[in-house]
């Protein structure tokens, strides 16, 4: 079992910057794919960027690459979604999630644990 709790949520100004992190429990956190996701009011969940075990590998979704960026810090157990030049679409709710495989994973559906989720409000 993995828990996940997002924090570093907020409301900044389009073009601002906010840094998200997801702190999970356990000890094998380093066996974890992770995810970022996140769901805008009336819209589906909608993925945004993932990472492999190691942080060598990762992918984001068009509309985020380039301005977003993936870590983690697996001493830490902690994956972060750096968020910068932020726009008013980019507000929703973010969430992490976690599937106990080596290798990065992009589909919603592969995901086995989810954090509650952290609210991202860019005002124009």
């Amino acid at each position: 079992q993995v828990q996940l709790v997002e924090s570093g949520g907020g409301l900044v100004q389009a073009g601002g910057s906010l840094r998200l992190s997801c702190a999970a429990s356990g000890r094998t956190f380093s066996s974890y794919a992770m995810g970022w996701f996140r769901q805008a009011p009336g819209k589906e969940r909608e993925f945004v960027a993932a990472i492999n075990w190691s942080g060598a590998s990762t992918y984001y979704a068009d509309s985020v690459k380039g301005r977003f960026t993936i870590s983690r810090d697996n001493a830490k157990n902690t994956v972060y979604l750096q968020m910068r030049s932020l726009k008013p679409e980019d507000t929703a709710v973010y969430y992490c999630a976690a599937r106990g495989v080596l290798l990065i994973v992009t589909r919603e559906r592969e995901y086995d644990y989810w954090g509650q989720g952290t609210q991202v409000t860019v005002s124009s």
